[in-house]
């Protein structure tokens, strides 16, 4: 029993400059007996294909019932080109209740490439600006520009990410380290957690996704070991048993309960450790897109919120 908590007590202290820390209760956090109180999030990517403005796409995800919206920059961008406000937008999601729980943006932060490391912050500083006018408050920090190429420091990715977080505090918009298991880097949870921890910032927080988790080997008990507070929005979807894990892509992610992964076990690990943020619906699959937008965006909802049921039945 000593040995434990002399275990327990180095690895929050290894962790205690930053604000991703380790779940209170090793090895595992006790599954939690009772529905914490997320909030239900659509991507918008889940209907993508239908190709709508994102104010229809506002009107419809309010409508259903969710609680915010997690829009692509590219479509705000879009909205302003085509001759609409960020004033405007803003107080269309407001109207229909919603919150902008995060935005998704794929600036080129991370790259060794010191020049296209600049322009890519000077790109995400653009990105806060557009999320921060419509009333959004994170945005999604994924490795964009280094999923091939080779491996990078991590300490050194680290420091960059730290340069992107006081990015963030100039604009009130929180970067989000995004796990992306495809990716030459940031693949794993374990790699993600390293670099949040070592940016030694306040901020530090970690984007998971189910199918990423999955997709880049990571095992689903590796988030007993992160505090829920460090997680502010959770990517939710599902994943068929085929195509297995070496060839399975975006577009095979399918409704929560449609696939094989363990949603009980990750609701319930989320729970356990504080976790009661947003979980947000982000899909890919074709077949989705070809369907009636408003039936696609009311499936998710009620998709997400069985599965959360089922966990704390």
């Amino acid at each position: 029993m000593a040995s434990n908590l002399s275990r327990r007590g180095f690895l929050t202290a290894a962790a205690a400059s930053s604000s991703i820390t380790l779940a209170a209760s090793l090895p595992a956090q006790a599954a939690a007996t009772k529905a914490p109180q997320f909030r239900y999030c659509f991507n918008t990517s889940t209907i993508r294909g239908q190709k709508l403005p994102l104010a229809q796409e506002v009107e419809l995800v309010g409508k259903a019932g969710y609680d915010g919206i997690e829009p692509w920059i590219g479509q705000i961008e879009t909205h302003v080109k085509d001759g609409g406000s960020l004033s405007d937008l803003r107080k269309r999601i407001e109207d229909a209740g919603l919150k902008v729980e995060s935005a998704i943006g794929f600036a080129n932060w991370i790259v060794d490439d010191d020049e296209k490391r600049k322009q890519g912050l000077e790109h995400v500083k653009r990105d806060m600006d557009l999320v921060a006018q419509i009333g959004g408050t994170r945005i999604a920090a994924p490795p964009a520009g280094a999923t091939r190429g080779g491996k990078l420091d991590l300490f050194k990715a680290a420091e960059r990410y730290r340069a992107l977080l006081e990015v963030g505090r100039q604009a009130g918009v929180t970067p989000q380290l995004e796990v992306w298991g495809f990716s030459e880097n940031l693949s794993r949870l374990g790699e993600t957690a390293l670099v949040a921890i070592e940016s030694r910032h306040p901020d530090a927080c970690i984007l998971p996704d189910v199918y990423h988790l999955y997709k880049g080997g990571s095992d689903f008990t590796g988030l007993e070991l992160i505090d829920g507070g460090a997680i502010q929005c959770f990517h939710m979807n599902d994943y068929p048993a085929d195509p297995p894990r070496d060839s399975i892509a975006d577009r095979d992610r399918v409704y929560p309960g449609d696939g094989v992964a363990p949603l009980t076990q990750i609701l319930q690990t989320l729970a356990g450790t504080g976790f009661s943020g947003v979980l947000s619906l982000e899909l890919f699959n074709p077949g989705y897109w070809e369907q009636d937008a408003a039936t696609v965006i009311g499936t998710g909802l009620a998709k997400m919120k069985a599965a959360v049921e089922k966990a704390f039945a």
